[in-house]
C-alpha cells in the first residue's frame, strides 16, 4: 500500500470502480490483483457469470474474499454472488459449504435447498446450521428468558411451590438469613414460586409463513420459538405455514431440527393456519398469538379476515410482524394491514433485539401500538 496519500486516494478509487470504468490510470499490484479479480468477479456486468460452475473457482474465490474483506462485507459478497449469479448450487457441495462465512442468509438458503440437497452434504449442511443456530441462541437467549420472566414474575407467588414451580432467584434472596456457614448453603425455609398455575400463566402461539420472501424470518422465528419453549411459565405452539400447515412444536428442543422441518418456498394459506392455530386457544385472555407473515393471503382472504376478527373479540392478543429479522419490512399486502388497523391489530417489522421486549409488553398486556412508537418502530395501517 503506498504511503502517498494522493496515491492512496487514487487506489482506492481505482478499486471502487473496477477496471470497466477505470479513469484513474492507478496500476494494481500485490495483493490488490486479487481484490480487485474478486470484486470483478461478481459485480462487472460486462461479465456473464463470473465465477463460472466450477468448484474450484467458487472455492478460491470464497477463500479470497474471506482473506481479504472483514467478515460483515463476505456475508454481504455471498448474498450478492447467491443472488446476482445463481450459486445457489454450490451450497449443493460440502466442499463449498465448508468455504463460506456461516450467516441468517446462508442458514435460509440451505433450508430452502434442504429437500434436493444429496445426502452427502446434508451432514456439513447441518453443521453450519447449528453453528449459526448456537451463535444466534447465545446472543437472544438470555435477553428473551430476562424480559418474559420479568413480565411473569408479576403473577400472584405461591409460597408452597412444586419444584420446578420455584423462583430461585427471590427463593435465595429471601433465606440469605438463613446461611450455613460450616455447609456453606442456604437452608430454603421461605420458598417462592410462580403460583400454582404457573404453566398456563401465557400461552404465545408463533404462527409462521414459511413463504420464499420470509425465510431469514421463519430462521429467527424458529430460535425464538425454541428459546420461548424452554420455559415452563409458559406454553408455546410453533406453526409453520405456505399451503399446508405444520405443527413444530414438538421439535423446539432442538431447534435445528425444528428449522429443517421448515420448507421455505411455496403459496400462502394464512386462513388454514390460523384455523389450526384457533383450535388451541383455550384461555383466550391469556393467549398471544404472534403471526409472523407479509399477509399475501393465497387462500380465502375474506374468511381470513372474519377468523382474526373472531380471535381478537374471543379476547386473544394478536400481534402480526411483517418480518422479524434486520432488514425492515418486506413488500407486504397493504389491504390487509389496513383491515387489522381497524381490529386494533398492529403490524410492524420487528429486529431481533426488539423482540424479547415486544414479548415482554405482550404478556404484561400493554398497548403495543403504544410499544412500538415508544421503539421508534412504524406500524403498517394502510
Amino acid at each position: 500500500m503506498s504511503q502517498n496519500p494522493q496515491d492512496e486516494r487514487l487506489r482506492r478509487w481505482r478499486l471502487i470502480l473496477g477496471s470497466a470504468q477505470d479513469g484513474t490510470a492507478c496500476k494494481l499490484s500485490g495483493a490488490d490483483v486479487t481484490i480487485d479479480n474478486s470484486l470483478n468477479a461478481l459485480y462487472d456486468s460486462e461479465r456473464s457469470a463470473g465465477l463460472g460452475s466450477s468448484s474450484p473457482k467458487v472455492a478460491r474465490w470464497l477463500g479470497d474474499i474471506r482473506t481479504y474483506f472483514p467478515s460483515s462485507v463476505v456475508k454481504v459478497m455471498q448474498k450478492d454472488a447467491l443472488e446476482r449469479l445463481n450459486l445457489r448450487q454450490m451450497l449443493l457441495q460440502p466442499e463449498m459449504l465448508e468455504a463460506v462465512e456461516p450467516n441468517v442468509h446462508l442458514v435460509a438458503n440451505l433450508l430452502s435447498l434442504s429437500g434436493v440437497m444429496p445426502s452427502k452434504t446434508k451432514d456439513t449442511a447441518r453443521q453450519v446450521v447449528r453453528g449459526v443456530v448456537e451463535e444466534l441462541q447465545r446472543k437472544l437467549t438470555h435477553p428473551t428468558h430476562q424480559a418474559v420472566m420479568g413480565s411473569l414474575n408479576r403473577a400472584i407467588r405461591n409460597r408452597r411451590p412444586r419444584h420446578n414451580e420455584i423462583d430461585w432467584n427471590r427463593t435465595i434472596r429471601a433465606n440469605l438469613k438463613h446461611y450455613q456457614s460450616e455447609y456453606r448453603t442456604i437452608i430454603p425455609e421461605i420458598r417462592i414460586g410462580y403460583g400454582r398455575k404457573r404453566s398456563s400463566l401465557r400461552n404465545i402461539i408463533l404462527c409462521v409463513d414459511q413463504s420464499g420472501s420470509m425465510a431469514t424470518s421463519v430462521v429467527y422465528a424458529g430460535i425464538f420459538g425454541a428459546v420461548l419453549a424452554s420455559l415452563p411459565a409458559i406454553q408455546t405452539r410453533i406453526v409453520v405455514f405456505d399451503t399446508a400447515v405444520v405443527d413444530l412444536t414438538d421439535e423446539a428442543q432442538d431447534p435445528v431440527d425444528l428449522l429443517f422441518g421448515t420448507q421455505l418456498g411455496g403459496g400462502t394459506d394464512i386462513n388454514r393456519a390460523l384455523a389450526y392455530c384457533q383450535g388451541f386457544v383455550q384461555k383466550p385472555q391469556d393467549t398471544i398469538l404472534v403471526l409472523i407473515s407479509d399477509l399475501y393471503e393465497g387462500g380465502n382472504r375474506q374468511e381470513m379476515l372474519k377468523r382474526v376478527a373472531a380471535l381478537v373479540n374471543s379476547g386473544v392478543q394478536v400481534i402480526t410482524l411483517l418480518a422479524l429479522n434486520d432488514e425492515g419490512a418486506p413488500m407486504y399486502d397493504r389491504r390487509v394491514t389496513s383491515e387489522f388497523s381497524q381490529m386494533n391489530i398492529p403490524a410492524f417489522a420487528c429486529s431481533p433485539d426488539k423482540f424479547p421486549d415486544l414479548m415482554a409488553a405482550a404478556i404484561q398486556k400493554q398497548d403495543i401500538g403504544q410499544w412500538a412508537a415508544a421503539n421508534d418502530i412504524v406500524t403498517s395501517r394502510s
